[in-house]
């Protein structure tokens, strides 16, 4: 952050200092939110949660070295109070991006990899410059701006993630950090029911292309119909990236490892180079690209694109993060967030990693589709049951249509191979078909964590009791008979993991995806015993 005397600050927010806040005091940064993350010269911004009021932390971020508190009421310590927090907060970003004239903002958007693609080109900008990018996914209203404001003089490249959950909110963004290079990678499911269609969301996706200069760039996927259609929005220059002829950036050869990483020729207006991603899954090519295309326009030479891309590895936690027990036990824990376009790619980039082997599954019904939502889980279950599992866990609320639509794959996917003999029905659900179990064999291993208990046992669909498993299920990944297929539902992340506990067999390979609310990346790190990831 570029040093600000506090009478600055509350010139900028129109606020106004109180209890006994020096105007000459200086704020260093960093600005704050979290009251935990204070260092001497910081400003703490109060803003009251549902549940947490920032003002109650004041007087301990003072302590911890703040330099003074942004406020919406007076607090015991130097204060600058304005009407509204993350307004102020906002005002004082884009003042802050004023100042930087030698910083080019770079703005990444679309429905599912924003913040892979920024962790890509974020290494890429860093060969030219200084270059800062959000931690994790710091990209709405609060997030945007304290990613901003981590930006000082020596700054050359500001690299921003833009989301929207409405019309308007990325016309907002841009307005804090004006963008002179726009990225949208692509217009998918996610949020659907909260923008009502497709279309709309692609409204809101072009907005960053609209606040593009004539002197900018606009970089635009050529395989999304919706993304290339932006290309009539904007004044800018306009770079298409993808797999089609029309791309200037694009893919060719594209194959994929038995672990699910992709190799490719990436071709561009002046030569080529070999692309061997580190990042798994067939669909960080696209991402690559569109990193790619971007630092193709700041003037990188294609083979140091080629190599930064080739030896980059997953920053961002809890995306295809791909990690091998000691017995063998492969983990993918993609458990960040999920919409059905990033579900199809989990599980098609699942079934090239965990091919051959044994594969089970823990996903959650998704939420925000609105009145697709019952149609759209649905078919995720049908995804999920049609996959080759050996084992389906649905953890959390809501998952009746997740659990129909995964029992009509496996069932109609029968024709594969006769019934396994013996195999026990599984308790209906209230209104639903039974849904099957595998044959109980050996006992189970030494100290290995009970099932979930309800009243009467161990739970299934819709509380029904369901004969306890043990030893795990006795069949072989990859077989489309529904009768080896196991399907449970438990109530949480924790209950997942004890469930699949019980099941995995060393060389077993497990996906972890679901929406952020259900916090599944918890499943995954009790399966790799507790460990942080």
């Amino acid at each position: 952050m570029i040093p600000l005397p506090l009478a600055r600050i509350a010139e900028i927010t129109s606020g106004a200092l109180s209890g006994m806040a020096d105007p000459r005091a200086v704020v260093r940064g960093p600005v704050v939110i979290d009251s935990r993350g204070v260092e001497p010269g910081s400003l703490f911004v109060a803003l009251k949660g549902a549940r947490v009021d920032g003002h109650d932390f004041a007087a301990q971020a003072i302590r911890a070295g703040a330099v003074a508190v942004l406020a919406t009421r007076p607090v015991e310590a130097p204060t600058v109070i304005v009407p509204d927090a993350a307004a102020a907060l906002a005002e004082l970003a884009r003042a802050h991006v004023a100042a930087l004239p030698q910083a080019t903002v770079i703005g990444v958007t679309g429905s599912a990899g924003k913040t892979s693609t920024k962790d890509l080109l974020a290494r890429l900008t860093a060969r030219i410059g200084p270059t800062i990018a959000p931690v994790g996914s710091f990209n709405n209203e609060l997030g945007h701006p304290l990613t901003v404001l981590r930006a000082d003089a020596d700054t050359r490249y500001l690299v921003l993630e833009l989301s929207a959950r409405n019309i308007g909110h990325i016309q907002d963004l841009a307005r804090i950090a004006p963008p002179q290079i726009g990225i949208v990678l692509n217009v998918g499911t996610a949020h659907i029911g909260v923008f009502g269609g497709k279309e709309a969301i692609a409204k809101a996706k072009g907005e960053l292309v609209e606040a593009l200069p004539r002197t900018g760039v606009a970089v635009l996927n050529a395989d999304d119909p919706l993304v290339l259609e932006m290309a009539s929005r904007t004044d800018a220059r306009v770079t298409l990236f993808g797999r089609s002829e029309a791309a200037a950036i694009r893919a060719e050869d594209v194959t994929v490892d038995e672990r699910g990483r992709a190799s490719f020729t990436l071709r561009t207006p002046s030569g080529s180079g070999q692309v061997r991603l580190k990042l798994y899954g067939a669909h960080a090519v696209e991402n690559a690209l569109a990193a790619a295309a971007a630092g193709y326009e700041l003037g990188l030479p294609v083979a140091t694109i080629a190599a930064e891309l080739s030896a980059a590895t997953p920053v961002s936690r809890w995306r295809m993060e791909v990690t091998d027990r000691p017995d063998g036990v492969t983990v993918v824990n993609d458990a960040y967030n999920a919409n059905p376009d990033s579900m199809r790619a989990a599980f098609e980039a699942f079934g090239v990693l965990g091919k051959g082997r044994r594969r089970f599954a823990v996903i959650a019904a998704l939420r925000e589709l609105g009145e697709e939502s019952a149609a759209l889980n649905e078919e995720l279950g049908r995804l999920a049951g049609g996959s080759g599992l050996a084992g389906l866990i649905v953890a959390g609320p809501d998952a009746q249509p997740v659990l129909q639509g995964a029992y009509a794959a496996v069932q109609e996917a029968s024709a594969a191979g006769p019934p396994l003999a013996g195999a026990p029905p599984f308790p209906p659900a209230a209104g639903g078909p039974p849904f099957p179990v595998g044959v109980p064999q050996a006992p189970p291993p030494v100290g290995a964590p009970a099932f979930p208990q309800g009243p009467a046992g161990p739970q299934g669909v819709g509380g029904a009791p369901v004969p306890p498993i043990v030893g795990g299920p006795p069949f072989v990944g990859g077989s489309a008979n529904p009768q080896q297929t196991l399907i449970r539902h438990v109530p949480d992340a924790a209950a997942a993991a004890a469930e699949l506990a019980g099941w995995l067999r060393p060389g077993d390979a497990v996906l972890v995806k679901g929406p952020r609310a259900m916090g599944l990346e918890r499943t995954a790190e009790l399966l790799l015993g507790g460990a942080q990831q």
